[in-house]
């Protein structure tokens, strides 16, 4: 596992440790310490399906036991599909260091069609856009000529700006609710970014790259001494929790109840294309997007089809885990395929989930904002591949990233507007990368031709 600084970028050639042929990403190391880089993923991550579930909970109003039941499913599945992802089974997954997650737009489009239409009918639509995605993929790849550089670039930044968001939420509660930007756990956020930040400056090697980790354990020591830890949910309850087949009861299919969730999974395509780029560049290694985007979209709709009949919404691949690899300099994709195995466990057994559960979430937060902004550079970082000399291209991206971050900026924006179309202009991600798409197409596919042929036009006028 490469020890080097995060700035090192191998080429595919280059051999790791004298072994030629075998790129990082590929390499394996002692099982001890791609399980403790595992760990330093999953607790990096856990309080996102944390935060899905009780936010379905809450939202829907389930029982205590229904919660616990779905908090165990979110955990296995993440699991499940970050297995999936990194290990590339067949044609489903990348074989690059990714994790699945739930939560995001397709959560709200997810507790949307259940308060409107029930649960069955939420758990049926997720299955149905599982399938669809299956479908439709063949379509998509052959537009994947249409997402350059420019409009990938364009869509990291907004994924990372909104990353940075929710990493911030976390520290400081939501505007205008009670405590929001308490004293407290401001400081608990900017010391546990203090901490990792110490960390990574006087540390080399190994614990260099468990900084990440350590400044999160450092920053709950802190929580416990200034008596803002409670630990009372992490004991008692019972030792293994299972997650229940289709909670909800059986599926129900809607079809104009599931569309607004079909129609979301083509932006998420798009989105799993840029996370997929950036992730081989993360590591170094050059992929062929035509056979590669693929894998990583099947294994999203893979782990959504098994995730839907254990009450789950749609399970998406994390561009979150993407900063954590940068950060570290650990490529391996066996370092997340441990993260997954380590997320069903905790899936199983309860006293673990409860015990990561009751991390402070300004400690948690302090920690995402970090990795979360090394997306947006990363997205800079592709932008600046993207000739933005050019005045078109300049023009492009500056119309994609105000429309996309407008509803990330300012939110709200669209709650005026149906409830369908609202959930998809809410999507800074899929509003971005669709702008910069079609003034891609327009400015340097159809636009040339048009004036080519005016050329072409002129010129025999002028015979």
């Amino acid at each position: 596992m490469d020890a080097r600084p995060m700035d090192a970028h191998p080429k595919d050639s280059q051999p790791m440790d004298g072994r030629p042929g075998i790129h990082p990403v590929d390499e394996s190391r002692p099982l001890g310490r791609i399980l403790l880089f595992g760990i330093q993923h999953v607790l990096v991550m856990a309080a996102t399906p944390i935060s899905a579930v009780f936010l379905m909970s809450a939202t829907l109003r389930l029982g205590s036991e229904l919660t616990v039941d779905l908090l165990s499913a979110a955990f296995v599945l993440s699991g499940i599909g970050s297995l999936i992802q990194s290990l590339g089974p067949w044609k489903v997954g990348p074989r690059l260091p990714f994790m699945m997650l739930p939560g995001g737009a397709p959560l709200i489009l997810f507790l949307a069609i259940a308060e409107q239409h029930g649960l069955p009918t939420a758990t049926g639509s997720v299955i149905l856009t599982a399938l669809f995605t299956f479908v439709v993929l063949p379509v998509f790849t052959r537009l994947l000529r249409f997402f350059p550089a420019l409009v990938i670039g364009t869509m990291i930044v907004i994924v990372g700006v909104n990353l940075v968001k929710v990493g911030a939420v976390l520290v400081t509660g939501q505007p205008g609710t009670p405590g929001f930007a308490d004293p407290v756990n401001l400081g608990l956020g900017m010391a546990t970014i203090g901490f990792t930040v110490v960390f990574y400056l006087l540390f080399t090697g190994v614990l260099r790259q468990l900084a990440v980790m350590l400044g999160l354990l450092a920053g709950t020591a802190l929580a416990a001494v200034t008596g803002a830890f409670d630990a009372g949910g992490a004991g008692g309850g019972e030792l293994v929790s299972l997650p229940r087949l289709t909670p909800f009861g059986s599926p129900v299919f809607h079809l104009v109840a599931a569309l607004p969730l079909m129609l979301y999974s083509l932006a998420s395509m798009a989105e799993a294309t840029g996370q997929t780029v950036v992730n081989a560049e993360a590591v170094g290694k050059k992929i062929d997007r035509r056979t590669d985007v693929p894998k990583t979209v099947r294994g999203d709709a893979l782990t959504s089809l098994l995730g839907a009949f254990f009450g789950l919404p749609l399970m998406v691949t994390s561009g979150e885990n993407i900063g954590i690899v940068r950060v570290t300099g650990v490529r391996s994709r066996f370092v997340t395929a441990a993260a997954g195995v380590v997320l069903v466990v905790i899936g199983f057994l309860a006293p673990v989930t409860r015990a990561i559960s009751v991390i402070p979430s300004a400690v948690v937060g302090g920690t995402a904002m970090v990795v979360f902004a090394v997306v947006t550079v990363l997205g800079i970082q592709t932008l600046g591949r993207s000739d933005l000399d050019r005045h078109t291209s300049t023009f492009i991206c500056a119309v994609a990233l105000a429309l996309g971050l407008l509803p990330i900026l300012v939110p709200g924006v669209y709650g005026h507007f149906p409830p369908s179309v609202r959930i998809l202009l809410e999507s800074g991600v899929a509003v971005g990368a669709f702008v910069a798409a079609v003034l891609n197409i327009l400015f340097h596919h159809i636009r040339p031709g048009i004036a080519a042929r005016l050329t072409v036009v002129r010129t025999e006028g002028d015979r």
